[in-house]
């Protein structure tokens, strides 16, 4: 529930879009286009990405929302009997609702690590799978999703993407990153790859633009040839062919010119890092190691009490007789609202 004169650090889409794209969205208003992302600004968008991650002969489709996206893209890739790896806190085995499952494709959980799976933990499942002697009874991993960065903020290092590739390769599988929140992740300063290694790397992945300024918008990237076959007639079955299509293809267009993706994403990491120094700096301890935009906090009850009389943030858990909360940035977080954060955290 919206609670008016609070200051909302719940999540990264509170706010509507950049108002770069307001602009365009406002001065393209009364063009006339072709439907179904086949428009002049949908194809450029197209070409941006695929400029920027250095893979002219990558598939580009942009897609409203990132469960539409997951559910399409997992059940494009998947024969009717194979599941997706996920680790247990991943976005499609615990915020979507079934939405897989909802397709016929179960998802196979791994414990997390810090908010991570490995490749060790992919290959012992696997392996598991094929030497039972009902193997065929049961669901078959055809694919690893993983998010970068994670539901709690922290990243996989290009080492560790490295060793999920190898293993993806070596297993069959598919390699599926969600990037709902990619462009936080590549603007961390703990990040050591960039947008090409992703391309590299996964077989599919996409770039998130609803939490990453876009008034709402995926960018889903298909890079193996064995994937790109038919997959607007998916995109259609599902219902998720936009007819307005150019109504995402002016918002990605806006957002890979000069940058701006990375540019806007950046500053929202500086402001979430500049608040983990604060409770640092007060001795309250921090659930994980994010140094995304995502920040997690331990407080006692009394510290809850005295932050949300000004702030909505979220509640994640619990940790013993205290309370993981959730404080996230975004791309439209202002200086001001920062500061007032800051200086409250430093006179609890």
């Amino acid at each position: 529930m919206y609670v008016v004169n609070m200051i909302y650090f719940q999540c990264d889409y509170a706010e509507g879009a950049d108002p770069a794209i307001i602009e365009r969205l406002s001065s393209t208003n009364m063009e006339q286009s072709e439907g179904y992302g086949l428009d002049k600004h949908s194809i450029r968008a197209k070409e941006l990405i695929k400029k920027r991650i250095g893979k002219e002969n990558a598939d580009v489709h942009l897609l409203v929302g990132g469960t539409e996206t997951n559910r399409i893209a997992i059940q494009a890739a998947l024969r009717p009997y194979q599941g997706v790896l996920s680790p247990d806190t991943g976005h499609i085995a615990a915020h979507e609702t079934g939405a897989i499952e909802s397709t016929g494709h179960k998802v196979l959980t791994l414990p997390n690590i810090d908010g991570k799976i490995n490749a060790d933990q992919v290959r012992a499942y696997v392996k598991e799978h094929y030497d039972s002697p009902t193997a065929e009874h049961t669901v078959q991993p055809a694919m690893v999703y993983i998010s970068e960065p994670t539901e709690s903020g922290t990243l996989y290092s290009k080492k560790e993407l490295i060793a999920l590739r190898e293993a993806t390769k070596e297993l069959g599988l598919f390699f599926y990153i969600d990037g709902a929140r990619l462009g936080y992740a590549l603007a961390s300063p703990k990040c050591d790859f960039t947008i090409e290694d992703i391309a590299d790397l996964a077989d599919m992945f996409y770039i998130g633009g609803t939490k990453c300024g876009a008034l709402f918008g995926e960018a889903l990237v298909i890079l193996n040839d064995q994937l790109k076959k038919d997959f607007r007639y998916m995109i259609k079955q599902n219902g998720a062919l936009l007819a307005k299509g150019r109504m995402l293809g002016i918002q990605f267009e806006t957002l890979f010119e000069d940058d701006r993706y990375f540019n806007i994403t950046k500053k929202a990491v500086e402001k979430a890092l500049r608040i983990r120094e604060a409770f640092e700096k007060k001795g309250i301890p921090l659930f994980g190691t994010s140094y995304t935009n995502q920040q997690f906090p331990i407080l006692s009850n009394e510290q809850i009490k005295a932050l949300e009389k000004d702030y909505v943030f979220e509640l994640w858990g619990k940790s013993g007789d205290k309370t993981i909360v959730r404080f996230c940035t975004s791309w439209a977080t202002s200086d001001e609202n920062t500061e007032k954060l800051i200086s409250s955290i430093l006179s609890m």
